[in-house]
């Protein structure tokens, strides 16, 4: 035990803490001002009348257009402060909260990248990530520190590797090994691609796109680690990640990636590009140490965090059924790019008193990409549901509506299925943790011909 403790307590050169600091804060900032200015404020925050909600965080609401304007303006410009290290942990904790805020508005723009940020930046806000070249160093000399106990840079090790391992581990299912999907879906998408287009049309390109994923998600944590691989390896997750962006629009994952996995090289890599900016790796001073009581407080904390990181990507193990039908333990797992998913939901509020009943126009209440994404993510048709349930309850009078939806999806090239009870009285149903039963089983053997 205490050779591990003085493992991770070594001291070790700053300086990858402060190229992710560096490199992590500009992207957050151009990422913010990019989101501004596109006009995706109005599209998510100005359009939708509805909201689907977190579990357990149904309290978070939207600002107006202009207040959305406000808290991206605030992430962009703590951002800033974390890349340039003014304020640090006033900047740092700010972009967490501010961020994660715009993130628990609604779950139909969850994505495994935006779930990331919110990671990194909590633990940005325990590094010492400020305590060499930044603008608090300029304004109080005494902060600079030359070393930080190792720790500080496994941590970020530790959090990019299980998202790699844990997508690698999601891949291991006989969709993506045994019938590439969906990349045998999409792939073919993109045969006007000049040169290789017509590769993408050929059935074993997506086999081999598909196991090739697998085997770099798994590996590619390890052979970053060993000094040998490690340029090679850093090399494949620059091809790896230019080539998923320019094939699929994933946002700034590919960036995010590419950036993060720097931290792997050794100090004195980083150190030769930071002193191109004037960082002046020659300098000498003194070793960052943490005081005995907040090193016990940060070690439970730590544990308690990697704890959860761990579990939670394996909750889907507790639920029966087929975790990309039923999305039970689906999110916060790190399940990237491994569904195709298409699906129609056609909802019916009854008055139980009259037997009066009508069908429901989902563009009455839903944008357009909400009632895509509600159509085939169980939680959020139960969601709707209520919503609908509360709508006709206050602007019809119907004192107990029934909501039943007739609910068709269609998995990874297959042909579509049931996916909810249409006998279910879902305005009668409680959210919770537990299996949903009104969730149909799915049948692997209707599949129609991959495209």
């Amino acid at each position: 035990m205490k050779q591990y403790r003085d493992w991770l307590s070594a001291p070790r050169r700053i300086a990858p803490l402060v190229t992710f600091r560096i490199l992590f804060g500009g992207l957050m900032a151009t990422g913010a001002f990019r989101f501004m200015a596109s006009g995706w404020i109005e599209r998510l925050y100005g359009e939708p009348d509805f909201f689907f909600k977190f579990y357990g965080f149904e309290w978070v609401e939207p600002l107006s257009v202009a207040g959305m304007y406000w808290v991206y303006g605030i992430v962009g410009l703590s951002a800033l402060g974390i890349m340039l290290g003014l304020f640090y942990r006033w900047s740092a904790l700010v972009f967490w909260l501010s961020f994660t805020y715009t993130e628990l508005i609604d779950v139909t723009n969850y994505l495994n990248h935006y779930y990331l940020v919110v990671l990194l930046g909590l633990l940005l806000i325990f590094l010492p990530a400020h305590r060499r070249f930044s603008l608090d160093v300029w304004r109080k000399p005494a902060l600079r520190v030359e070393t930080v106990p190792a720790w500080c840079i496994y941590l970020i090790m530790l959090q990019i590797s299980m998202v790699y391992f844990y997508a690698g581990f999601a891949k291991l299912n006989a969709d993506w090994l045994f019938r590439a999907m969906p990349l045998a879906v999409w792939l073919p998408t993109k045969a006007d691609w000049p040169l290789v287009g017509a590769l993408f049309t050929q059935p074993w390109a997506a086999y081999a796109f598909s196991w090739a994923g697998a085997f770099y998600d798994l590996t590619i944590p390890f052979f970053l680690l060993r000094r040998r691989t490690r340029p090679w390896a850093y090399t494949a997750v620059i091809a790896f990640h230019v080539l998923t962006k320019l094939l699929f629009n994933i946002g700034l994952f590919p960036f995010i990636m590419i950036f993060n996995t720097l931290i792997f090289f050794p100090a004195a890599v980083h150190e030769r590009w930071l002193d191109k900016l004037g960082y002046g790796s020659g300098a000498t001073g003194k070793k960052m140490i943490f005081p005995k009581a907040q090193m016990s407080l940060l070690r439970t904390g730590l544990l308690v965090y990697f704890a959860i990181q761990f579990l939670l990507p394996l909750r889907y193990l507790s639920y029966p059924g087929n975790v990309l039908w039923t999305e039970e333990g689906y999110r916060f797992a790190w399940r990237v790019m491994l569904v195709e998913k298409v699906g129609q939901a056609t909802f019916t509020v009854r008055d139980p008193h009259t037997g009066r009943q009508s069908e429901v126009d989902n563009s009455d209440y839903l944008t357009a990409y909400q009632e895509k994404q509600m159509a085939i993510q169980p939680d959020l048709i139960l969601q709707y549901a209520h919503h609908l349930a509360e709508v006709y309850r206050r602007d019809y009078g119907i004192t107990n509506p029934e909501v039943t939806v007739d609910c068709f999806v269609a998995l990874n090239g297959r042909a579509s299925q049931r996916l909810i009870d249409p006998n279910v009285n879902l305005a009668a149903q409680t959210d919770h943790l537990m299996p949903k039963p009104w969730i149909l089983p799915f049948r692997q053997n209707e599949i129609i011909t991959q495209r």
